[in-house]
């Protein structure tokens, strides 16, 4: 018995032994044997991100590596979850809540040179004393000019906490030396209602370019301001408009609605059902009403469309929307980073979903979409436009409407190519339009500021050479002259240079009404609204139908 006792005893020695042995072994390499042992699928990552940060031939940034690895995972989920890094989560949420503290100038980067192109009214420059046209050269005693300056940089530099002192050095024309100022940065309103006038006699179009927490009283005040002019009918535009804020987009239809009258539900795994019913004290339930909607229309805008369209409110104009039917929610981390993670699908009133289909991990695909559309004849006929027959709702008075691929306009009208041409994108895409507006205004400011309204301008600028000069100035900028081209897009280059220019001294409440003059989506609204197929009723008795599409 002893025997067995003593041969146990020295089998279990010998096994202690070698653990012993394989432990200090893993220890004396340099391995441990903790993260062997405690690995689970929840910590994977972070126990082969140790090992490489302490087992790695070379020395490397753990840092720039987790980035790009919480990059890489967030992008194997749907298109729109995204990883946020602490340098860009500021910019979101001044976008969301419509304000940042800042300077008060509009400004672009022209010859390696910060430009101030507008000083906002009232606001820290505005009382410092900055004028159009100055030149940022320094910024708090250091050069700021050059390649180096990127556009990072500049935000970084002239945007700070509301109250933080800013100096900076202006060069400004026909002034002999640099000129100081010491600003201290102020609340600077982000304005998403980019445009409220009266397109038309009693007819009022309101542009809105994004929707923020700010938008539904930017929103409030065109609408008073446009009743005020006698407008009872509205065109809102909400074309190239991406989204944003949720309950913007909600506190906007309520405008439209009666009572209790659903207008979005949203619900997923772990986000209980939620629903937006109108609460009836909107102050345009019966006029007249159209929404303009491209392929760039995403989110907020669609569920502006989708819940106007599916209670057979207002009529829907444009092109197919973008097909976004998917809510976020920013989750914050503790280094300043966040997660902007998709938790749910919303839901028209009607019950579908217009989230367009798409594959986990091939954002890139999904975000070629509007290509496609261009491919497939879809962006310029209206039989083009595809439509899932499996998914077909009902709108409050039966009309047939469908899920699946974003909001289908109730007038179909196609991308205007008529004046489209190589050179005229080629000015686009090079910036041409707006640095020729800058140079001509910084010329002719003291003859142009005579002008007391942008009609008067806009009269007097129509009389001066102006397309034979951004034509000139083009080709001093890299843009080759090609004639048969200028020629198909003589009007349109004209009128863009004029609303830039005119954008300078007047505002962007002056550049759309010159810009979107001659607008084939906007005639077609107010063709709309004048033969009385934008009434509620005659929506639902589908008048527009028997109109000329």
């Amino acid at each position: 018995m002893k025997s067995k006792k003593a041969t146990w005893w020295i089998i279990s020695s010998i096994a202690v032994s070698l653990i012993i042995g394989i432990v200090i072994g893993d220890f004396i390499s340099g391995k441990s044997f903790g993260r062997r042992l405690f690995l689970t699928p929840n910590n994977k990552i972070s126990v082969i991100l140790d090992i490489i940060n302490e087992d790695y031939v070379d020395s490397i940034n753990l840092k720039d590596i987790t980035e790009s690895a919480i990059t890489n995972i967030i992008n194997e989920l749907d298109p729109h979850s995204c990883y946020i890094s602490s340098g860009e989560v500021q910019s979101f949420y001044d976008e969301m809540e419509g304000y940042y503290g800042g300077i008060g100038v509009e400004y672009f980067f022209y010859q390696d040179t910060i430009v101030v192109v507008n000083v906002y009214h009232g606001g820290p420059s505005s009382q410092a004393g900055l004028l159009a046209g100055d030149r940022i050269v320094y910024v708090n005693d250091s050069l700021f000019i050059g390649s180096s300056v990127t556009e990072e940089k500049i935000m970084k530099t002239l945007r700070g906490p509301i109250g933080s002192p800013v100096k900076l050095g202006i060069r400004r024309n026909f002034a002999d030396s640099i000129l100081e100022y010491n600003i201290k940065r102020g609340n600077i309103p982000i304005s998403t209602v980019k445009a409220a006038y009266e397109v038309e006699k009693g007819i009022g179009f309101i542009k809105i370019e994004k929707f923020s927490h700010t938008t539904y009283h930017e929103f409030l005040q065109a609408v008073t301001k446009l009743m005020a002019k006698g407008c009872n009918a509205f065109i809102i535009d909400l074309r190239m408009n991406n989204g944003g804020s949720f309950e913007a987009a909600v506190q906007v239809v309520n405008e439209f609605l009666p009572a209790n009258r659903k207008i979005v539900y949203a619900e997923g795994k772990s986000f209980p059902r939620m629903e937006s019913i109108s609460d009836g004290t909107g102050n345009l339930p019966e006029n007249p009403l159209v929404i303009l909607i491209d392929q760039m229309s995403a989110s907020a805008s669609e569920i502006v469309a989708g819940a106007l369209q599916d209670n057979d409110r207002g009529l829907i104009i444009g092109r197919r929307s973008y097909g976004k039917g998917l809510v976020q929610n920013q989750i914050e981390l503790s280094d300043g980073s966040a997660v902007r993670l998709t938790v749910a699908r919303y839901y028209t009133p009607s019950g579908r979903n217009i989230q367009r289909k798409y594959a986990m991990g091939k954002s890139d695909e999904y975000n070629q979409d509007w290509l496609d559309q261009i491919n497939n004849g879809e962006s310029f006929y209206a039989d083009s436009i595809k439509k899932d027959t499996t998914m077909i709702y009902k709108t409050v008075h039966g009309r047939i409407v469908y899920g699946n691929g974003g909001i289908i306009p109730d007038i179909f009208v196609p991308i205007d190519t008529s004046y489209l041409s190589s050179y005229y994108l080629n000015l686009e895409s090079k910036d041409i339009f707006r640095k020729f507006a800058f140079e001509y205004f910084d010329k002719n400011r003291d003859v142009l500021k005579e002008f007391k309204n942008y009609p008067t301008l806009l009269e007097y600028l129509k009389t001066q050479p102006i397309l034979n000069e951004i034509i000139r100035f083009a080709e001093e900028n890299g843009v080759k002259r090609r004639t048969v081209l200028i020629s198909r897009s003589a009007n349109q280059i004209q009128t863009t240079t004029y609303a830039h220019i005119i954008s300078k001294f007047f505002g962007e409440d002056a550049l759309y009404p010159v810009y979107l003059s001659n607008d084939p989506v906007i005639m077609r609204a107010t063709d709309a609204i004048r033969k009385g197929e934008a009434e509620p009723e005659a929506i639902v008795a589908q008048k527009y139908k028997r109109g000329a599409q």
